[in-house]
């Protein structure tokens, strides 16, 4: 006997210090992030939103830990963006059903398999542009790029560098910042 596919319920009775999500009939439960990954995942939101929200370079909408609802699936990335042309008002929900145009999946040892192995093929079925990995151990931000079906690394930094990176080429992020080293 195959097992039970995991409901929206299930996903509602997991206790609040937990992020749920539902990946292919299957409920994943993570424990809040530590300190290194809010840090990073704080610092790059702002960074990115005083940039980029509303008047910034191409206008984005970019939300902490949103809730997607993309076919079956329910995840929540650490941060997605969406283009303003494609969400010119962001809707009073509390799933988003349209896909996002970039997301940021801040890794950590509990979470980097679902990250990489469950969450990314969901993200480009649903047409998700580009994906960050960024890894407050290793100190590491991946770029990529939906190409097709599948995704192309576009670029890895490291350490304490000066990037550009797609889609926010516009804005120069000190990754030290990220890793609370400034």
């Amino acid at each position: 006997m195959g097992r039970e596919r995991a409901t929206y319920a299930d996903l509602e009775a997991l206790p609040e210090h937990v992020v749920g999500e539902l990946i292919d009939g299957e409920l994943y439960a993570s424990p809040r992030p530590a300190s290194p990954h809010a840090m990073a995942s704080s610092v790059l939101g702002v960074k990115l939103g005083v940039a980029f929200h509303r008047g910034g370079p191409g206008g984005w909408v970019l939300l902490d830990e949103p809730e997607l609802h993309l076919g079956e699936d329910v995840l929540v990335p650490d941060i997605a963006g969406w283009r303003r042309g494609r969400m010119p008002r962001m809707p009073r929900t509390v799933g988003f059903t349209l896909a996002p145009d970039w997301v940021c999946e801040v890794l950590s040892p509990s979470t980097a398999r679902l990250d990489r192995k469950a969450k990314l093929p969901v993200y480009a079925r649903e047409g998700v542009r580009h994906v960050w990995f960024l890894d407050p151990d290793t100190r590491t931000l991946e770029v990529l790029r939906l190409d097709g079906a599948h995704y192309s690394p576009m670029a890895t930094h490291t350490g304490t560098a000066r990037v550009r990176a797609e889609p926010f080429e516009a804005l120069e992020l000190e990754l030290a910042a990220l890793w609370d080293e400034v």
